[in-house]
């Protein structure tokens, strides 16, 4: 399936491997540049790709909680994470995955 046309309405931003204590705070002030430096304007949904993410504690829990409350209230935020994947787990026991779109694959996650 190929991916839909890029447009400044949806940004995608591949997350690390790794998110923990070490780069979870580096990593808020890229997701908001991202999210308001699109050349139509700042992004009406935000794409947070954690399928290459192998590992994932609290901390990416609190940067996404972190980057949806500083958005813009018109930008929504989708997350693709595999749901066998720790992300998809930590997604699914922390509760996150109820209050945020997660979707198993990135063309999915773009289309929607």
């Amino acid at each position: 399936m190929a991916l839909p046309p890029f447009s400044s309405e949806r940004v995608l931003l591949p997350l690390p491997s790794e998110i923990d204590f070490r780069n979870a705070d580096g990593l808020l002030p890229l997701i908001m540049y991202q999210a308001r430096s699109g050349s139509e304007g700042p992004a009406r949904v935000m794409v947070l790709d954690l399928s290459g993410t192998r590992f994932m504690d609290s901390q990416g829990v609190r940067l996404i909680n972190d980057a949806r409350r500083l958005l813009l209230p018109h930008t929504k935020v989708h997350l693709v994470a595999l749901p066998e994947s720790v992300a998809g787990r930590v997604l699914e026991v922390t509760g996150l995955r109820r209050d945020v779109p997660v979707y198993d694959n990135l063309p999915e996650a773009m289309a929607a």
